[in-house]
């Protein structure tokens, strides 16, 4: 009996141990296959009440725009530390949202509407909420995108009621741009709707109506906004990508109306689905969006070329994610994998829902003390700059890997995301221009960042960099986030269940130059 429970320690010890496989990452730095803007890393703000819920749990608390304490100093910090944020205030109730501004003098209070859109009834922007945001936006030097009410004016179709017909009623947002602009107010781009392209979520208008209602936007914002340098861009339509509604409405819009097509990704399924841990380490059901992403570049690029492609909402499970799942470090192969594939198919801008509020928040909805996805964007927008370089490699699937041109310095910075639980991957990059590794001898040292859960545990809410707890300082600021210096003439090991970005500057890329 011992020696049978031996050999049983035995095979379970062979099991346990991690396997290794060298991989070569090959790299063309020759020229770049895509660009993003500057400010590529967006996170979204909503409107939702407490009394949001879904699946018998309420995971919004005071997070909505109309609750939040926009005064809290880690919310501030947080968003400091990007210098700047881009975010972006919209979501499926601004479509039922008026301004107290010009002849809208009364205020209602949003409540529970079993009728309502959304189960919602119409709700109010008071002018003291507005001049809190804006207060907000200032202080933490936000590049904000706001979410207009696009069915103003409109009312349902008698043949069908989620069609909703007529011409945008553009009297309000007048009002609220007039008084923004009197108090300096710096909008980056406002937002035509949320949700109401194709066949809409709980309300629809047709691809040739929104062209004329956003066409409409754009003159508004023209008249309005007298100098081209400072005035806000256009963005439209906000909702899931069909071809027919998205080439319909790209043909029918016009040259120069619209800056971003924006287009909202949820392609991880509800909320409550039991396999959801499953699919954010899934390089297979990871890369079936990819199609998406590829179709509205091109839509963009036949129609609209001056405009770019943007992710305007994407939180990965819809009806506000995942509990346990999205706000925890297994949701970063998920969330990190979207970044690379949307830069490398030539979007400007990925808006993760939420900074704040649900499950699928940044930042926790109670505390504000940022979740490890936090930590993933930070160095995302830090180390990646705008250029993206065209990488491949022929080893596992559960390896994937993105590179830009670097956002400071020299080379360029790689992101390697490791989804298997048990094999280290030794990686080596290869210049697609030498025969070398890593491109050329230098003494400058690699820079490595590893993030890998606390305990390893994958459903952690505290992410490790190089091995150390992501935590904020006594002073509740964002803790500095150092690179590991590594001899650039070793692999790169990349743990199992770990991400890693990888600065190198002997990497000679002349797309980079």
């Amino acid at each position: 009996m011992k020696i049978k429970t031996s050999i049983c320690f035995v095979l379970l010890l062979l099991f346990s141990v991690s396997s290794a496989e060298d991989v070569n990452v090959n790299v063309k730095g020759v020229t770049h296959i895509a660009t993003t803007d500057e400010n590529f890393i967006c996170a979204t703000l909503d409107w939702w009440p407490p009394n949001k819920c879904d699946y018998d749990q309420c995971p919004w608390g005071e997070a909505g725009i109309m609750n939040l304490d926009l005064f809290n100093n880690i919310l501030i910090n947080a968003v400091k530390a990007f210098n700047p944020l881009r975010i972006r205030l919209g979501g499926s109730l601004e479509d039922q949202i008026v301004y107290q501004f010009g002849e809208q003098e009364e205020c209602p209070i949003m409540e529970k509407q079993s009728d309502g859109l959304f189960g919602f009834s119409k709700g109010c922007l008071p002018r003291k909420k507005w001049d809190e945001v804006n207060e907000f936006l200032n202080k933490t030097g936000v590049k904000f995108t706001f979410g207009l009410n696009a069915l103003n004016g409109k009312e349902n179709s008698k043949e069908d009621k989620e069609n909703w017909v007529g011409d945008w009623d553009p009297t309000n947002a007048l009002s609220l741009m007039e008084y923004s602009i009197s108090k300096g107010y710096k909008i980056d781009s406002y937002e035509l709707g949320n949700e109401l392209c194709s066949g809409g979520v709980a309300a629809k208008i047709d691809s040739v109506q929104y062209a004329k209602d956003i066409t409409q936007l754009r003159n508004l914002v023209n008249l309005l906004y007298q100098n081209a340098n400072t005035r806000p861009k256009v963005l439209g339509p906000a909702g899931f990508y069909s071809k027919e509604w998205f080439d319909s409405f790209l043909e029918n819009v016009g040259h120069g109306v619209v800056d971003g097509v924006t287009h909202h990704i949820y392609n991880l399924g509800s909320g409550n689905d039991k396999d959801l841990i499953n699919k954010v380490q899934d390089p297979y059901y990871l890369s079936k969006v990819a199609q998406t992403f590829k179709d509205v570049s091109e839509s963009v690029k036949v129609f609209t070329p001056r405009a770019g492609a943007w992710v305007g909402e994407s939180g990965g499970a819809y009806n506000s994610g995942g509990k346990d799942v999205s706000n925890t470090f297994v949701n970063g192969f998920w969330y990190l994998d979207q970044l690379g594939m949307t830069a490398a198919f030539n979007h400007k801008v990925y808006c993760r829902q939420a900074l704040i509020g649900g499950n699928y928040a940044m930042l926790n909805t109670t505390t504000f003390i940022p979740n490890p996805d936090y930590y993933g964007a930070l160095l995302w927008h830090r180390l990646m700059g705008r250029n993206v370089l065209s990488v491949s490699h022929e080893g596992s699937s559960f390896l994937r890997a993105y590179g830009h041109c670097s956002k400071k310095g020299h080379g360029i910075t790689v992101l390697l995301i490791n989804m298997s639980n048990s094999t280290t991957f030794r990686v080596s990059l290869v210049n697609d221009m030498h025969t070398d590794k890593e491109g050329g001898s230098s003494d400058a040292m690699r820079e490595e960042y590893h993030l890998t859960p606390k305990d390893g545990n994958i459903q952690s809410e505290v992410v490790l960099l190089n091995g150390t707890p992501l935590k904020l300082t006594q002073s509740l600021d964002i803790p500095e986030m150092n690179p590991k210096l590594v001899d650039p003439s070793s692999t790169i090991k990349v743990k199992p269940d770990s991400i890693v970005f990888v600065h190198t500057k002997s990497f000679r890329a002349p797309a980079c130059s």
